[in-house]
């Protein structure tokens, strides 16, 4: 039987009188990876800034396994400490190695001591792998690299859920892969994944569930082979067509 970690219910958000979100509804079970795709300014990234309330949801609720996180009174830190978030901009602090980035919040946060946050933070930059790059400042990295200690970050802290927004979309194109490679690396070992991709080739292979939205809403979802071999809806026949003459 399966588990939901992450439930939304009738999720609106309006920016002055622009309703950019309506009603969305989704649910992500345990160790699901849900690929949302969609054109520019169709509401996939408010939607994940939402689910981490990094944006204020007009209405509706977003429940993250059982607590109501955007409920009044909710401990906001608390209820983001089960939300591992992936920008497209690495956010790595600059003075820090990539080790010094991994363990702040396990430090800050979590209140580890230094001794545990190290071995934490070496343990998932091997996972990434980036055991070898440790030591290394952010201006001594790829973007690649970066993108994969900020992967690792969010990793540390054990999230019920990772969510990725557009993070191959600042890389050159050779770097892509390898942050892709660790994506797929965390799905195969059972990590529940939101992801907000342009990358076809990833949605196809790895969600179980594709999502396509336009216009702030959820237009289609599916099975990858369903919405790539066979969509329903016209607009996502449309994009789909233009993804492939391009």
């Amino acid at each position: 039987m399966s588990e939901t970690v992450v439930k939304i219910k009738n999720l609106k958000k309006v920016f002055g009188a622009e309703e950019v979100l309506h009603s969305i509804d989704l649910e992500v079970d345990k160790g699901e990876v849900v690929c949302v795709l969609g054109p520019s300014g169709s509401g996939k990234s408010t939607m994940l800034r939402c689910i981490n309330l990094l944006e204020t949801p007009t209405s509706g609720e977003i429940w993250v396994n059982d607590t109501q996180i955007n409920a009044k009174g909710t401990d906001i830190n608390k209820a983001r400490e089960q939300l591992g978030m992936v920008f497209q901009q690495f956010n790595l602090f600059p003075h820090k190695t990539a080790q010094g980035n991994v363990e702040l919040a396990l430090r800050k946060v979590r209140k580890m001591s230094k001794e545990e946050a190290s071995i934490i933070a070496r343990e998932q930059l091997g996972r990434v792998g980036l055991a070898e790059r440790a030591d290394f400042y952010p201006s001594q990295l790829s973007g690649g690299q970066q993108q994969r200690v900020a992967i690792a970050r969010a990793l540390a802290m054990e999230p019920a859920v990772m969510l990725f927004d557009e993070v191959t979309s600042a890389l050159d194109p050779e770097l892509v892969r390898d942050v892709l490679n660790v994506m797929r690396d965390l799905a195969q070992a059972g990590m529940t994944m939101i992801v907000v991709t342009h990358e076809m080739g990833f949605a196809r292979d790895v969600a179980d569930r594709v999502i396509f939205m336009d216009g702030g809403s959820v237009i289609e979802e599916g099975s990858p082979e369903d919405i790539f071999e066979n969509p329903k809806n016209e607009r996502t026949r449309d994009f789909l067509g233009h993804l492939k003459e391009s």
